[in-house]
């Protein structure tokens, strides 16, 4: 009955670290969708308002005026980006995979050749019986 039981722990630790997984990697794209967000919004709204602001109220050309607004736009994307790829698996799948690990050990020591050939001798024993009667 041991390498039942540990074959079914080893599942459900994989099932508990393929969860956290999931979960992990849907955070990380509902970062990424708010970064696109953040950076349309400061293409959209933000944009108008620093244009006129730097292109009049400081007396700068158009190119000047793009390349500044352009390097704030790129810092913006740099910082949401990396807040995105900034993801570690979580304690709870980091102990569910030593959990798996440790079943699946237990599970080779556990199936000896002696415990594999028990329940095939008693069905052939079973067999032997039924042709007797």
């Amino acid at each position: 009955m041991r390498p039942f039981r540990l074959a079914r722990i080893a599942a459900e630790a994989e099932s508990v670290r393929l969860h956290g997984m999931i979960s992990r990697i849907v955070t990380r794209a509902v970062l990424g969708f708010v970064a696109l967000l953040f950076l349309l919004g400061a293409v959209v709204f933000v944009h108008v308002a620093a244009w006129y602001e730097i292109r009049i109220g400081l007396n700068q050309s158009y190119l000047t005026t793009a390349g500044i607004l352009g390097g704030a736009d790129l810092v913006l994307a740099v910082v949401f980006g990396l807040l995105a790829a900034r993801s570690s698996p979580s304690r709870v799948e980091i102990e569910a995979l030593e959990v798996r690990s440790k079943a699946i050990e237990g599970l080779g020591s556990a199936l000896t050749l002696g415990q594999m050939a028990l329940p095939l001798l008693r069905l052939l024993a079973g067999f032997g019986r039924r042709k007797r009667a």
